[in-house]
């Protein structure tokens, strides 16, 4: 056994093989792989075929749905690709697109035709037609302004979410993460900055019409607003009838009283008249407007009236309407307010002469308002943007930047006066919400809005404010406990709240829609209601000019308490202003029946039966509330404007995250950065 092993292992091994040599012919014959397309198309149908049936139905549904994506996603694309990479022609009324800063959202309401076309063919003045939402909101929008930055545009601005709706899916999907900058809770999301105005002079494009395909389904005007446009149309007719062309209506007299003689009913109602859509109004005050104003005639005006009520109005008609004979005029009445800044700390003069270019403090003082010098700047900076002049937008940051650096302040709080020579705040030691101090506060928070939420030194000084209002101006009264905002003298405090007190809380609202801390609106919440029971508490549902509320319980008494110097009502419209911001932002309809009676009382106790509403001497008599004979600009420009807005069913009708009101109630678009 050992030897044959061993003869087995020291033989050589063998080796066997198999040879087999084919031809390429007999290979491919034998179905060998040669890469032709036959073959591959057999070998992949062999494989399809060794599928299961659930396994082919699952590939065959996939590449059914990817079909119909792609033809999807093909006509969601079409339109927006179209109108990025083609012109408008001329005859659809656009311009062509230049470098520059450009409006970042539609006009809100249909834009009439251009100034030399048929007067006859003018468009439908509805408002209830705001442009539709495109699919991609990084389009270029329809409203196209020549503006004085360099080289900059401005892109559509993401509808932030409201409380009211929904945002649309796919906004959220294309909003982009921005830094976000903190204070004080504050969370905010500033956009990149814009240039500063370019000196040279440019002619503004006008507004391009909203093109149909872009345009909402109209939406129905209510009962409510048919009931607003009423007393419009009613205030109106006095105003025709009695005053036409001049400044103030006096309905029970059937006469005017004039301020500055420059029409300020007509320029202040301008705006309203075309969101309400009263296009017959609009077409007989627009040729007073080309025909009759002049600004060259020796009066004096005030400085902040005049740009608020005139500029203002003027800037937000043309805008809003597209005709460019409202741009031209406030180029001339913002050119003649600039004498007011030749002043040696820059801080302007309360008068101009519009027509011999000189500027002057009252006569009794040298001191201006503040809230008169800082409550300027809406304007004059969209001045600028629209003109190319730096000069507007200048002048009245320099007034903001120096107020900033000033000592004098309570924990943001600002004294009333400021002297014109020094630069210096003057009557020290008295801090107030109300009189000639309410706007700054609100244009603090109103120019970050309008440039873009970049500018951080306003946002410093707002929320500073806010926190010195809630640290030495707030109480509750008794026996509601109403939160209301009280006064400050010399570290004495007084439960005096003034009407014009009642912005703040669409202020605060503003301010929280716009990213800033929650407890802004809660605030805003309490403030409301407090402005609310100024109106429900007395005998006429009609607040007076000036509250004192009661710090301590005692039987038979109100939360408010009326002195006979303050029973007075000008009409006035802060109220309804926050109502609208408060239910723009919350939808709770408790704020429109609660401007509803407002409304109703106003037509109750206010109402001249030969036209006009005349403000009241005694809101606490029903019986003879003593008319005072005159009605305010700011009925028409603000409180019924307020109302219809307020009434509203379309959360568009002059989009909030699109426009920001100056303080008479005149919209001006929001700056949004490239």
């Amino acid at each position: 056994m050992y030897s044959a092993a061993a003869a087995a292992a020291a033989s050589p091994p063998r080796r066997d093989f198999i040879s087999v040599t084919l031809s390429p012919e007999e290979a491919v014959g034998a179905g060998g792989y040669n890469n032709s397309k036959a073959w591959r198309r057999r070998s992949c149908w062999r494989k399809w075929k060794q599928l299961s049936r659930l396994q082919r139905s699952v590939i065959l549904f996939l590449f059914a749905f990817l079909a119909v994506c792609g033809v999807i996603s093909y006509t969601s694309m079409g339109e927006p690709w179209k109108s990025l990479t083609s012109k408008p022609s001329d005859d659809q009324g656009t311009e062509p697109e230049v470098p520059g800063l450009k409006l970042a959202n539609p006009a809100v309401l249909p834009a009439p035709q251009k100034v030399d076309a048929n007067r006859g063919d003018y468009p439908e003045l509805s408002p209830q037609k705001p442009p539709k939402p495109p699919h991609f909101r990084r389009g270029p929008s329809n409203l196209q302004i020549k503006a004085p930055r360099r080289d900059v545009r401005l892109k559509t601005r993401h509808d932030t979410s409201r409380a009211v709706e929904e945002p649309v899916q796919a906004e959220k999907e294309d909003k982009t993460e921005k830094s976000v900058i903190s204070w004080r809770g504050a969370v905010i999301e500033p956009d990149q900055s814009t240039e500063p105005p370019s000196s040279k002079i440019k002619e503004p494009e006008k507004p391009s019409s909203v093109e149909a395909e872009d345009q909402k389904e109209p939406v129905p005007i209510n009962e409510r607003q048919m009931a607003v446009i009423e007393a419009f149309r009613h205030a109106w007719k006095g105003y025709k009838d009695f005053a036409w062309g001049h400044d103030e209506l006096k309905p029970l007299s059937k006469s005017y009283s004039e301020w500055f003689g420059l029409g300020l009913t007509l320029i202040d109602a301008l705006d309203t008249m075309w969101i309400l859509g009263l296009k017959e109004e609009f077409e007989e005050a627009r040729k007073w407007v080309a025909n009759d104003l002049v600004f060259d005639k020796n009066v004096d005006v005030n400085l902040f009236e005049s740009t608020i009520r005139i500029l203002g109005g003027l800037l937000s008609t043309y805008h809003l309407s597209g005709d460019s004979l409202f741009l031209e005029k406030a180029k001339d009445i913002g050119n003649r307010l600039m004498p007011a800044f030749k002043t040696p700390s820059k801080i302007p003069y309360s008068d101009v002469n519009i027509g011999r270019g000189t500027a002057h403090p009252p006569r009794w003082t040298s001191d201006s308002t503040v809230a008169e010098v800082t409550s300027i700047q809406l304007e004059f900076r969209e001045l600028s943007r629209l003109t190319g002049d730096e000069k507007f937008q200048k002048a009245v940051d320099e007034v903001m930047k120096h107020v900033h650096t000033l000592s004098g302040k309570n924990d943001g709080l600002v004294p009333m006066f400021i002297n014109t020579n020094s630069g210096q705040f003057t009557h020290l030691g008295v801090y107030t919400l109300g009189a000639r101090a309410d706007s700054y506060y609100e244009y603090l928070l109103k120019q970050w809005i309008q440039g873009g939420k970049k500018e951080n030194e306003l946002l410093e000084d707002y929320m500073r404010a806010i926190e010195g209002v809630k640290k030495h101006l707030l109480q509750r009264s008794q026996p509601k406990k109403l939160t209301f905002v009280g006064e400050l003298a010399h570290g004495h405090f007084s439960a005096k709240m003034d009407h014009l007190v009642c912005f703040l809380p669409g202020t605060l609202a503003l301010g929280a829609h716009n990213g800033l801390t929650a407890d802004h609106m809660k605030l805003a919440e309490a403030l409301i209601e407090t402005c609310y029971q100024m109106y429900a508490q007395v005998e006429t549902g009609l607040s007076p000019e000036i509250v004192h509320f009661n710090l301590h319980a005692q039987k038979g008494h109100k939360d408010v308490e009326i002195k006979p110097a303050d029973r007075h009502n000008l009409l006035r419209p802060e109220t309804v202003e926050s109502l609208f911001y408060m239910y723009r932002f919350t939808g709770d309809k408790k704020y429109q029946d609660w401007g509803w009676e407002i409304l109703q009382n106003f037509n109750k106790y206010t109402r001249v039966p030969t036209g006009g509403y005349t403000s009241i001497n005694n809101v606490q008599n029903p019986r003879n509330p003593e008319p005072r004979d005159k009605m305010e600009s700011f009925f028409l420009g603000e409180t019924l404007k307020y109302m219809f807005l307020l009434f509203s069913d379309d959360i568009d009708l002059i989009n909030l995250d699109k426009y920001v009101f100056n303080t008479e109630a005149h919209p001006l678009p929001i700056w949004v950065p490239a």
